[in-house]
C-alpha cells in the first residue's frame, strides 16, 4: 500500500493506492483512516478499488454499512476510484448511486474525479 498527500484545489487529500486489499474489514478500515490522519492530517481519502476487499461490494455482508458508519463517526470523507461494471446486483447500483448523492462518500470512475469530489470542486 502506498499513501501519497497532496492538495487539490486547497483541499487535503491522501491517496491510497496498492495492489492487494488492505480494507477487509471495519477494523482496518478504521485503521487506514486514523493512519492516514496522524500520517498526513488528511480526513479526506481517495482510494483504489483494488485495495478494498470484495466483500466491500456485497452488501450482504454488511462490510460496506459498517465501514461507511466508522468513517462518518470519525469525520472522514472518501471517494473510492475504479471499474464498477462488472456489478450487476441493483442493491449495489442503488447504494452507489445514493452515496454520490451525499457529501461524504462517492464511488467514482477515475483518480482525478475522486480529487474532485473531495474537494468539492465537482
Amino acid at each position: 500500500m502506498q499513501v501519497e498527500y497532496i492538495k487539490h484545489g486547497g483541499v487535503e487529500i491522501a491517496v491510497v493506492t496498492g495492489a492487494e486489499p488492505v480494507i477487509t474489514d471495519a477494523a482496518s478500515a478504521l485503521d487506514l483512516a486514523m493512519t492516514v490522519r496522524y500520517e498526513t492530517g488528511a480526513e479526506r481519502i481517495a482510494i483504489d478499488k483494488s485495495v478494498i476487499a470484495e466483500d466491500f461490494f456485497i452488501l450482504s455482508t454488511g462490510l460496506a454499512g459498517e465501514i461507511l458508519q466508522k468513517w462518518i463517526n470519525y469525520h472522514i470523507k472518501a471517494a473510492v476510484w475504479g471499474d464498477y461494471s462488472r456489478y450487476t446486483s441493483k442493491p449495489l447500483r442503488d447504494f452507489i448511486y445514493e452515496s454520490n448523492q451525499g457529501k461524504d462518500f462517492f464511488f467514482v470512475e477515475t483518480r482525478e474525479e475522486a480529487l474532485e469530489r473531495l474537494a468539492g470542486t465537482r
